[in-house]
């Protein structure tokens, strides 16, 4: 089985292709061939019906005497599957088909009888046309208006289909710009999603707590606000003011409040005015008595 597919077989150096013995072979002898019915047919002798493309194991031999412009013309043996009759047909190189020749008829093709009457008809105006100059006009001009009308027919078609096509085009535009304002609609919808859930997590986060002002310091001020950051664990209780704050403030708030030292008024020169010029009063001189 290895050397079945092989190019090339080895030959022995000593190899002669004289001493091979010729066989003889027969003039006209038949060979047994793998074929394909070429055409349903019927038998003759008992009525089975042989479908195109069955498979035979058929006899293959040349007809003598028969050919076509050199070409070989071959005879093909078969038998029927039912009762086993003898069929035989031949090749047809001038049709380019086979033929039926014994034991079977060919079954009717309607397209092969179409064949032969359009030949007859294109024959038969041939002939016509040739014996009257008349006649021949008259089918020029009926051929030259039925060009006429399968050309106006073929551009209607193309005018049809340039309108089919350019309509499609703009309704493929417009599908296409309605597809994108709706990516776009959904995009900014996510987007706007997106930002939603950022603010949440921002606010779960980031949380504003007030502090209250120092007891006692009598300044009034409001309380301050401070934010802090810290984790959002779900399931934590909020924790107190107290707890958030760091150690130095918590320690400032527990403390008690110191009271201020009074601030001592400076004390004002008489002398000056408020224009910062000091008077200078002159002293009266002794009286002698």
């Amino acid at each position: 089985m290895s050397e079945r597919k092989v190019l090339n077989k080895y030959f022995p150096p000593d190899f002669d292709p004289d001493l091979i013995p010729r066989r003889k072979v027969p003039r006209n002898s038949q060979q047994v061939v793998r074929l394909m019915a070429p055409f349903s047919m019927r038998c003759n002798t008992c009525g089975e019906y042989v479908y195109k493309g069955k498979k035979f194991n058929a006899r293959k031999e040349t007809v003598e005497g028969e050919d076509y412009f050199g070409i070989k013309i071959f005879r093909f043996y078969i038998k029927c599957t039912q009762c086993s009759a003898e069929i035989t047909f031949k090749t047809d190189p001038k049709n380019t088909d086979y033929t039926a020749e014994h034991g079977a008829s060919r079954n009717f093709e309607p397209w092969r009888e179409e064949q032969s009457v359009e030949e007859e008809d294109r024959l038969a105006k041939l002939d016509e046309e040739e014996n009257n100059p008349m006649k021949a006009l008259e089918n020029r001009t009926v051929d030259s208006k039925r060009e006429m009308e399968i050309l106006d027919a073929l551009q209607d078609i193309r005018a049809r289909n340039a309108r089919i096509e350019r309509t499609a085009g703009q309704s493929d535009d417009l599908l296409a710009r309605l597809h994108m304002q709706e990516v776009d609609e959904a995009e900014a919808a996510e987007a706007k999603r997106l930002e939603d859930e950022d603010e949440e997590l921002v606010q779960a986060v980031f949380s504003k707590i007030s502090v209250p002002a120092a007891s006692g310091s009598g300044s009034g001020t409001p309380s301050s606000t401070v934010t802090l950051k810290r984790k959002a664990n779900v399931g934590e209780p909020e924790p107190s003011l107290q707890h958030l704050l760091s150690e130095s403030a918590r320690a400032l708030i527990a403390s008690k409040p110191v009271a201020a030292p009074a601030i001592k008024k400076a004390k004002t020169d008489s002398g000056k005015n408020k224009l910062g010029i000091k008077i200078v009063k002159k002293s009266k001189p002794p009286t002698v008595v």
